[in-house]
């Protein structure tokens, strides 16, 4: 039988193996032809795919093994290099019969095309992250301060019964890596660079005192009133010294001659004595923001600037968030701070 007479294949026949090989070699040159991005142009998403297998033949330095690990043949690899050295008018890759090694320009390529790719890894692990539910242990260290936020504390285990929150309250400057802890919350500026850092809100210091105490010894009008009223004082546990009082006119700082009714390293038994009419307390407005609506206590000398401060939260840094890590600082920002805003970005601490 002449190939003039021979039977056209079925369309549901198995092909042979040259036919299998035919094929495939035809499907890998319109895929090439496809993917071309010479001067039909790319696109984003085809350019993105190059670059890992830039990426992939730059760490193998193996066109065989960049190959395989992305499950296409080392001649798709070599194509899809040649196309990109094409595109970008530049040498990549020194080839020889044994290994691939990279030109300068190759090696500059990497080091931006390295960094591309990991964001895209970020990205989609973040991505899933946010769609599962926040389980495990949460170490914390608060300052001693934090026992005030058990309200909120308390709130945040209701909503997460899933996170069995660790607690440690101290206001020493721990050492948030090497301590273990997932996350800390402190006041004021942060000079670790290996911790990001987000403000959940700003407070300010502010003089309170019990209505009963005001009404028997009178309620200071000037700072320098202060002079003749019991002052119960806050000690810093870390060096002994006491917390100066907001006390400013004008923009100088007043030296006035406090006394000394009570002096206490946390702020807690402060606002307790405070509250039993005992005498004044300077302490963080959120501390006291229940007891000022109920009348508890009453702000003292309002005119006073207050001592501006910032409560953050800090985590060490790295690529990805944790789930847990992210409820718990976004429910903390919402609730100690609900009117200031709390900054939705992360960032370096610095």
């Amino acid at each position: 039988m002449s190939d003039r007479q021979k039977p056209a294949a079925t369309a549901g026949a198995p092909a042979s193996g040259p036919e299998r090989a035919a094929r495939a070699e035809r499907g890998e040159r319109a895929a090439s032809h496809d993917r071309d991005d010479g001067a039909s142009g790319a696109s984003a998403m085809d350019r993105v795919g190059s670059l890992n297998v830039f990426v992939r033949s730059a760490e193998t330095r193996s066109f065989t093994a960049a190959g395989r690990q992305m499950g296409i043949s080392a001649s798709a690899v070599g194509k899809a290099i040649s196309r990109l050295e094409t595109r970008l008018g530049v040498r990549l890759f020194h080839r020889s019969t044994r290994s691939i090694t990279l030109t300068p320009e190759g090696a500059q390529f990497l080091k931006r095309c390295s960094r591309i790719i990991e964001e895209i890894e970020a990205a989609e692990t973040e991505l899933a992250l946010a769609t599962s539910t926040p389980r495990g242990r949460l170490r914390v260290s608060l300052p001693l301060v934090g026992m005030l936020l058990m309200p909120v504390l308390g709130a945040f285990m209701k909503a997460y019964p899933e996170i069995t929150l660790d607690l440690d309250f101290s206001d020493r400057l721990v050492d948030v890596i090497e301590e273990g802890f997932d996350v800390a919350m402190r006041t004021g500026e942060v000079g670790d660079s290996q911790l990001i850092t987000r403000a959940l809100g700003h407070f300010t210091h502010i003089i309170v005192a019990a209505p009963a105490y005001l009404a028997e010894r009178g309620m200071p009008d000037t700072p320098e009133d202060l002079a003749n009223h019991a002052c119960l004082q806050h000690r810093f546990p870390s060096t002994g010294k006491l917390r100066p009082w907001p006390l400013e006119r004008n923009g100088e700082t007043l030296n006035i001659d406090l006394s000394h009714a009570a002096v206490v390293s946390n702020i807690e038994p402060l606002i307790s004595m405070a509250e039993q009419g005992l005498g004044l307390a300077c302490v963080p407005d959120f501390t006291v923001r229940e007891q000022l609506r109920r009348g508890v206590l009453v702000h003292v000398l309002p005119q006073l600037p207050g001592n501006p401060g910032v409560f953050r939260a800090l985590w060490p840094s790295g690529r990805h968030l944790s789930p847990r890590i992210r409820v718990f600082v976004d429910f903390m920002g919402q609730h100690l701070f609900p009117a200031s805003g709390a900054a939705p970005r992360d960032g370096a601490a610095r």
